[in-house]
């Protein structure tokens, strides 16, 4: 049988890992509070100049990690992101919540004329008061998220908004950055996706790199 060389022990691999990131990548230009962050993105996304397109407020990571550790409610747009959350890491007892396939959604969806991930976001309301929120699937989503807001619903401790896509991704995160009085990270253009949404809420659950 065949035998490749490669390494095996996961702590070595995760430590390779995040050298490699950090010699690739300029990280002198994020705050030492959002560099833990910063790293998890590119691992997830195996291409560290993603980071390029990384845009944050000012409190971002402050306000995350408050929210969290008050154990504020993780508000997801798919499965996919609520399974990347590495729950048992959560420092607190944070609910994490995807509607996206509760029974309500499409008859929303169908009401509001819009997608299911932007009408399983009116279910958010009850508990978007200083939640955490990741979305890395829809445009949809966030675009309604914004539209919510802006009418007056509750504002999260901080929203994380990676959706990807062709069709409004870019849209929805420049949306975001240009949004005033919300705490934000986000990534600018068409990359995005679950895997980066979970990265970031992870980065909030771990000690500081």
């Amino acid at each position: 049988m065949r035998r490749y060389t490669y390494l095996r022990d996961p702590a070595a691999i995760y430590e390779r890992s995040f050298a490699l990131i950090e010699r690739e990548a300029n990280l002198t230009r994020f705050p030492p509070e959002l560099r833990p962050l910063a790293l998890r993105l590119a691992h997830a996304a195996g291409d560290a100049s993603i980071l390029d397109d990384l845009v944050w407020s000012e409190n971002a990571v402050a306000e995350g990690r408050r929210a969290l550790t008050s154990d504020a409610p993780i508000l997801v747009d798919s499965r996919m992101v609520a399974v990347g959350i590495t729950g048992g890491r959560l420092p607190g007892k944070s609910d994490i919540i995807c509607t996206l396939n509760d029974p309500k959604t499409t008859e929303l969806a169908e009401t509001l004329k819009t997608t299911r991930s932007a009408a399983a976001v009116e279910l958010w309301r009850p508990y978007l008061d200083g939640a955490v929120i990741a979305i890395g699937n829809a445009p949809t989503a966030l675009f309604h998220l914004l539209e919510m807001i802006a009418d007056g619903a509750p504002k999260p401790a901080l929203v994380l908004g990676f959706p990807v896509g062709f069709v409004g991704a870019a849209e929805a995160k420049a949306a975001l950055a240009e949004f005033n009085g919300i705490n934000f990270v986000t990534l600018r253009g068409r990359r995005g996706g679950s895997a980066l949404a979970a990265a970031a809420v992870n980065a909030l659950t771990g000690p500081e790199r």
